[in-house]
C-alpha cells in the first residue's frame, strides 16, 4: 500500500496572502467593519440570517432557539481566550463530530490555524459585531464573513462551544462552516478528511488500521511532526450502532482526533503510545493507559508531566498503540503537502488543477466494470467513453528509480451544500490508460481492448479521492467518472508530481472541417438522380424556380420518407427555414436549384450518419453517440460545447431525433462558415476577437 503525503511542518505550510471575497456586498471583511464602526450599529449578515433557513432545512427545531450575540450570553465575551486549544471543542446537539475532529487537530497547526482563523479579531476597541474565517474550497481560498449571532437555548450555545463559556472562537467557525455550506444542518455527518482538507488545502490518506503497513506507528509519527492533521474512527455496522458505546467507553461510528504519539518506558520496555481526543469533551477510553490506569504508576512525575498525561474526564485519552490498532477501524491523514510519509527528504512538488462536471447526456459516463478486469473489461459501459479525459504526460523519473511517482486527488464539488435539494456525495473514482499516439479523445473503440494501466483503489462516496503511483515516463490519459452513468456533479482534479508532468485536457479543442462547397454540376452532365431532383424541382418551385420554407418542408418530407432504411418523423418548418439560413446565399429567403442541390448532397451524407448511429433502428440517435456522429461530419468539439447541444437538442431520455439531428449540424455548418467568413475579411474596422470555439459557443446560445 502506498504511503502518502508528508506535511512539512507548520514553518513550511505555503500560506496564500489573498483570500477570494464572498460576500454579496462585493466589501471585504474590514470594509464591513469599518462601515458598521463609523455607523455605529453591529454588523447583521443578510447572507445567513439569524432565523430558521440558516439552521435547517428538513426539520423543525425541537427546541425554541433565540438568536444571541456573545455580550447578551456572557459579561465579558473573549474570542481567544488562553490561545485556540484542542478542549475550546465540545460537541453540541448538531451531529458534527467529524468537523469537530478537525478543528481540534487543526489547534495542534499554529500557522495553519492562524490562516483559518484570522487572529486580529476581539470584541475589545473596533468590535462591531463581525468576523470572519477562511477556508480552502476547490483549489482558492475564501473569506467568509458572518455576524457574531449565535444560537442559544436559556443563554446557552445550542451547538459547538468552548469549554470556557466566556471564548467564542470555536462557535463563530462552526458558524462561518454553516454558512459555506448552506446551513448548520447541512453539517449532520461527514467525514473528518473533508473539513480537514477545507482547513488547508492539503491531500489525504486513508487508513484501514487492521491491513495498515508495519511501520504505521512511524507514519502517524511522522504526520504529527509535519503539521498533518489527523483523525480516527470505529466503524458503525448499521444504524443503531451509530454512536453505541463500546465496554472500553469508545464510540461507533463516531470521528476522533489523533492529538499525539510517543514512547514510554514501561518495566525495562519501550511502550508505543498514542493520545486521543474525544469532541464530546468527555466520554474516554476505560482500558490499559486510560487516564486513571495502574500503567501510569509505573511512569515517574517528569515522564507524565512530558506527556501531559492528567486524570482529567476532558475526553482525551493515552492508549497502547496496539490497542489503538486493535479498536479503531480507519485513520485519516490530512497532509499539507504531498510529500511520502516514508521518506525523510522534502519535496517541492508540481501540482495542476483540473476543473470539470459530468453533465448527464454528455460527459456522465459512469465507470468501467472493475470486477475481474482481464474477463470483464469489454463489459463496461458504452458510454465511458464520454467521460472527460485529461492527457498526462510523466517527462521525468524520479532521483535513482526507473519510474514516476504522482498523486491523483478527484474531489466532488458542493455536494454538502447541495444537501437541501436532495444531493447525496456520488460514488467517485478514476482510471489511468496508457495514451494511444493519437492526440485526440479516446473513443469507444479503445476501451474495448485496452485495460488501465492504474486506478483508484475504490470507487467510494467520499468528497475525495486520493491514490498515489508509480509509472513509467510516458503519456496516459486519465479518466475521472461516477460509478454510475448519467449522474452530474462538478468536480475538481489535482495532479501532484514529483517531477515535472504536463496535462492538458483533452475535451476542449474545437476542430472544424468543412469542404468547400461543390460547384454546381453543368448542364448535360447531371446524374439520372440529379434529373429528377430537378424535374422534381421544377414542379415544387414554380415559375421563380425558387422554393420557400414551406415547400422545401413537402418535397424533403416527400423524398425521405420513401427511404425505407430511415425511421423518422416529419422535418419540422423551422428545420426548413434553417437549412435555407445555411444554404441561401442571394439571402432572398428562398433557395434556387443550384443551393438545393448542395444542400442535398451534404443531406445524403447526414443522413447515412444518422443511419450508422442510430444502432437500435429505432429512429433516434442516444446524446452520447452525438460526439462521434459529429466528428464524422467534420466537427470535433469540446465539452462545454457538447453539452449546450444535448440541452438544445435531446430530449428528456438523451435521445435526438433526426429532424434534432439535422438541426443541430445546419446551426453548426452555419456558424461555422460564417466565422471563417469573418476571420478572412480585412476590413478597417474593429471586429470582435474570438476564436472558434467562443463564437460556436456564443451562436449555439443564441
Amino acid at each position: 500500500m502506498p504511503y502518502l503525503y508528508r506535511a512539512p511542518g507548520p514553518q513550511k505550510h505555503p500560506v496564500p496572502k489573498d483570500s477570494r471575497i464572498t460576500h454579496s456586498s462585493g466589501q471585504s471583511f474590514e470594509q464591513l467593519r469599518q462601515e458598521c464602526v463609523q455607523k455605529g450599529i453591529l454588523f447583521e449578515d443578510p447572507d445567513f440570517p439569524a432565523n430558521s433557513s440558516s439552521l435547517f432545512y428538513s426539520e423543525r427545531p425541537q427546541i425554541p432557539f433565540v438568536w444571541k450575540r456573545p455580550g447578551e450570553i456572557v459579561k465579558n465575551p473573549e474570542f481567544i481566550l488562553g490561545g485556540a486549544t484542542r478542549t475550546d471543542i465540545c460537541q453540541g446537539e448538531l451531529g458534527d463530530c467529524w468537523l469537530l475532529a478537525a478543528i481540534a487537530s487543526l489547534t495542534l497547526n499554529e500557522k495553519a490555524l492562524a490562516r483559518v482563523v484570522p487572529q486580529d479579531q476581539s470584541f475589545g476597541p473596533g468590535y462591531a459585531g463581525i468576523f470572519h474565517f477562511q477556508f480552502w474550497q476547490h483549489s482558492e481560498w475564501l473569506d467568509v464573513v458572518i455576524d457574531d449571532r449565535l444560537p442559544t437555548f436559556r443563554d446557552r450555545l445550542i451547538f459547538l462551544h468552548s469549554a470556557d463559556h466566556s471564548e467564542f472562537w470555536s462557535a463563530l467557525l462552526e458558524k462561518a462552516y454553516a454558512k459555506l455550506n448552506g446551513s448548520y444542518e447541512a453539517l449532520k455527518g461527514g467525514s473528518t478528511i473533508e473539513a480537514m482538507e477545507d482547513f488547508t488545502g492539503g491531500v489525504a490518506e486513508t487508513f484501514a488500521t487492521k491491513e495498515a503497513p508495519e511501520n504505521f506507528y512511524e507514519i502517524l509519527e511522522k504526520a504529527l511532526k509535519r503539521g498533518s492533521l489527523v483523525g480516527c474512527s470505529i466503524d458503525a455496522r448499521n444504524a443503531a450502532e451509530s454512536e453505541a458505546r463500546t465496554p472500553f467507553g469508545l464510540i461507533k461510528g463516531h470521528a476522533y482526533s489523533v492529538t499525539g504519539i510517543d514512547q514510554v518506558n514501561f518495566r525495562g520496555q519501550k511502550m508505543e503510545l498514542i493520545r486521543v481526543r474525544n469532541p464530546w469533551g468527555q466520554v474516554e477510553w476505560n482500558g490499559s493507559w486510560s487516564d486513571s490506569s495502574s500503567e501510569w504508576r509505573s511512569v515517574g512525575p517528569a515522564e507524565q508531566k512530558r506527556l501531559c498525561h492528567t486524570a482529567l474526564d476532558d475526553g482525551e485519552f493515552w492508549m497502547a498503540f496496539r490497542d489503538f490498532k486493535a479498536h479503531f477501524d480507519k485513520v485519516e491523514i490530512c497532509n499539507l503537502t504531498p510529500d511520502a510519509l516514508e521518506e525523510d527528504a522534502l519535496h517541492k512538488w508540481e501540482v495542476t488543477v483540473h476543473q470539470g462536471s459530468w453533465v448527464r447526456g454528455s460527459t456522465a459516463g459512469g465507470c468501467r466494470n472493475f470486477l475481474d478486469e482481464i474477463i470483464h473489461f469489454c463489459q463496461m459501459a458504452d458510454t465511458f467513453w464520454t467521460n472527460p479525459q485529461i492527457k498526462l504526460s510523466l517527462t521525468e523519473k524520479d532521483e535513482g528509480q526507473e519510474d514516476c511517482t504522482f498523486l491523483v486527488a478527484l474531489m466532488q464539488k458542493d455536494r454538502r451544500k447541495l444537501k437541501r435539494f436532495g444531493a447525496d456525495m456520488l460514488t467517485i473514482g478514476y482510471a489511468i490508460y496508457q495514451s494511444p499516439s493519437k492526440d485526440e479523445h479516446l473513443n469507444k473503440d479503445f476501451f474495448r481492448y485496452h485495460a488501465s494501466q492504474a486506478r483508484s483503489k475504490t470507487f467510494i462516496n467520499l468528497r475525495e479521492v486520493s491514490d498515489r503511483f508509480k509509472l513509467p515516463p510516458g503519456e496516459y490519459i486519465l479518466i475521472p467518472s461516477t460509478f454510475e452513468p448519467h449522474q452530474e456533479a462538478d468536480f475538481c482534479l489535482r495532479i501532484f508530481s514529483e517531477k515535472k508532468a504536463i496535462t492538458r485536457d483533452m475535451d476542449g479543442d474545437v476542430d472544424i472541417d468543412l469542404p468547400e462547397l461543390p460547384k454546381p454540376t453543368p448542364a448535360g452532365q447531371e446524374t439520372e438522380e440529379e434529373l429528377q431532383f430537378r424535374a422534381l424541382f421544377d414542379q415544387i418551385a414554380g415559375e421563380d424556380m425558387e422554393v420557400t420554407a414551406e415547400e422545401l418542408e413537402y418535397i424533403l418530407n416527400a423524398v425521405l420518407q420513401k427511404k425505407k432504411d430511415l425511421k423518422f418523423k416529419k422535418l419540422s418548418l423551422i428545420s426548413c427555414k434553417n437549412i435555407i439560413s445555411l444554404m441561401d446565399t442571394s439571402g432572398n429567403g428562398k433557395l434556387e436549384f443550384k443551393e438545393f442541390k448542395v444542400f442535398w448532397d451534404k443531406l445524403k451524407k447526414w443522413t447515412n450518419l444518422f443511419h450508422q448511429f442510430d444502432m437500435d433502428k429505432s429512429g433516434t440517435m442516444s446524446s452520447y453517440e452525438l460526439r462521434t456522429a459529429l466528428k464524422a461530419a467534420g466537427f470535433q468539439l469540446g465539452c462545454h460545447l457538447l453539452q449546450l447541444i444535448v440541452l438544445r437538442y435531446a430530449d428528456e431520455g438523451l435521445q435526438l431525433t433526426f429532424d434534432d439531428f439535422l438541426n443541430c449540424l445546419v446551426r453548426l455548418e452555419n456558424a461555422s462558415r460564417v466565422f471563417q467568413a469573418l476571420s478572412t475579411k480585412d476590413k478597417n474596422e474593429e471586429l470582435i476577437h474570438l476564436n472558434i470555439n467562443e463564437f460556436i459557443n456564443l451562436t449555439m446560445n443564441i
